[in-house]
């Protein structure tokens, strides 16, 4: 199986809030963000994110319905819809080329997030401290077909129903 382990893990940048990330790559220099588009507003509906010539955003596709999200990076659209409406413990996360399921490893636990695919290869998220959602440590074996954006789907899915919104 050939894979490529780009990013390592993800913290917030300030301990009391969940508002701003700063994404962990395997090459210090590469070292990114992930933010709320609006820093100064309550809207937890529109995000950016920044990793080296990667860039993108993340909005929820409709403001009343926090079961399907978006990202657009690098000419790629990426949809995020969660498999069972309410259910945000499990997720078909699509490029149109691949569709994968993203889910809590533990269905009622959200400290650690998983895809597995026997093709495709596996992707793990577990905080760095049970039951501390401020820090993620990022296991990537998926092929490097894979683009950079269904990873950041899936980070994104995995903190955003991990964390309190403050």
């Amino acid at each position: 199986m050939v894979h490529a382990q780009y990013l390592v893990g993800l913290e917030t940048k300030w301990a009391d809030s969940f508002r701003e990330w700063t994404l962990f790559a395997e090459a210090e220099e590469n070292d990114g963000h992930l933010q709320l588009r609006w820093l100064g507003q309550d809207d937890w509906t529109e995000w950016d994110y920044r990793v080296e010539d990667s860039f993108g955003q993340i909005k929820q596709k409709w403001k009343d319905n926090p079961n399907e999200w978006e990202l657009r990076g690098n000419n790629n659209i990426v949809s995020m819809r969660t498999s069972l409406i309410g259910n945000f413990r499990e997720w078909r996360i699509s490029d149109n080329q691949h569709t994968l399921t993203f889910q809590t490893r533990y269905g009622n636990m959200a400290d650690e997030w998983e895809m597995r695919n026997k093709e495709l290869g596996y992707f793990g998220m577990l905080t760095e401290y049970e039951g501390d959602p401020r820090s993620w440590i990022i296991t990537d074996e998926l092929q490097e077909e894979l683009s950079f954006e269904l990873k950041m789907a899936m980070i994104f899915i995995a903190i955003y129903q991990s964390t309190p919104k403050q």
